[in-house]
């Protein structure tokens, strides 16, 4: 890699000359064709990638199985920093999308370029790191939503299903304008047949259209609750996961903070040294 394509990466833009071509002599150059798996989460992270063309996607596997991406990097952007700043292993899979050219710094590398004059680099890189964590954040945010609502559905049995309908339809003005032309009807129909000297099916006070109304409450009630009652589950449930997800980024902020001040003490360790010589 060129110092002018190194550049053109936000992370090292910032780098004078010397740095730059520093820099240069320690990256590696990686070809790679499409669905080549650079590595996977759980492997041991000792290395970082900078794309110098093609794409690269970064996914995990999902709880349900389903592979989960994260984002798909293009010319310009670096990924598997994490592994640089902790020397931890990897937490997600990075496969190539389109064939690419990398340049690859090896932790040793990375640590002693560091260690050489240049932290604004590491800040830059925690910087970008906590970005993409706010963005992972809000994509595990709606899949998280959208999970439970499928985990949902898919409990629902055929007598839960025909509850709900029957609590959403109770619960909204067309039952109340079909209620009310209902019992009015009745009540003209049952009017005019005494107007006409004829006996009504429930003449006043309408004692067999009272009967009906206190049986629709007393089923309807039940009704509403067992479908209010899944709906609290379901809040619940979401309310939850929720609470994993902002778990998650706390400790992942915790771990960034972490290796901050390991990358700190190592510097502090190098400035000592260097004043001793």
């Amino acid at each position: 890699m060129t110092i002018d394509t190194l550049r053109q990466v936000p992370l090292f833009e910032s780098l004078d000359d010397d740095a730059a071509k520093q820099l240069c002599e320690l990256l590696e150059t990686l070809d790679c064709e499409v669905q080549k798996v650079l590595f996977r989460a759980g492997d041991a992270g000792d290395a970082m990638y900078v794309i110098e063309r093609g794409k690269v996607r970064i996914c995990v596997q999902a709880t349900d199985g389903h592979e989960l991406t994260l984002a798909e990097l293009g010319r310009g952007d670096f990924f598997g920093e994490m592994a640089l700043l902790g020397g931890q292993r990897r937490s997600a899979n990075a496969v190539v999308a389109e064939e690419a050219r990398l340049a690859v710094l090896s932790r040793e590398h990375f640590l002693s370029f560091i260690m050489r004059g240049n932290p604004n680099v590491a800040l830059e890189m925690l910087s970008a790191l906590a970005n993409r964590l706010r963005r992972t954040d809000e994509l595990l945010r709606h899949s998280t939503t959208r999970n439970v609502n499928e985990e949902m559905a898919a409990r629902l049995t055929l007598a839960d299903r025909a509850a709900d309908i029957l609590a959403e339809f109770g619960g909204s003005w067309k039952f109340i304008i079909a209620a009310v032309l209902f019992f009015n009807l009745w009540v003209l129909i049952n009017s005019a047949l005494l107007v006409l000297g004829k006996r009504g099916f429930d003449p006043y006070p309408f004692l067999l259209l009272s009967t009906a109304i206190n049986m629709l409450a007393v089923l309807q009630a039940p009704i509403i609750l067992m479908s209010q009652n899944r709906q609290a589950h379901k809040d619940r449930l979401r309310s939850e996961i929720d609470y994993q997800v902002n778990l998650k980024n706390e400790l992942a902020l915790q771990e960034i903070l972490q290796r901050l001040k390991i990358l700190e003490r190592d510097s502090l360790q190098a400035t000592s040294e260097k004043r001793r010589e």
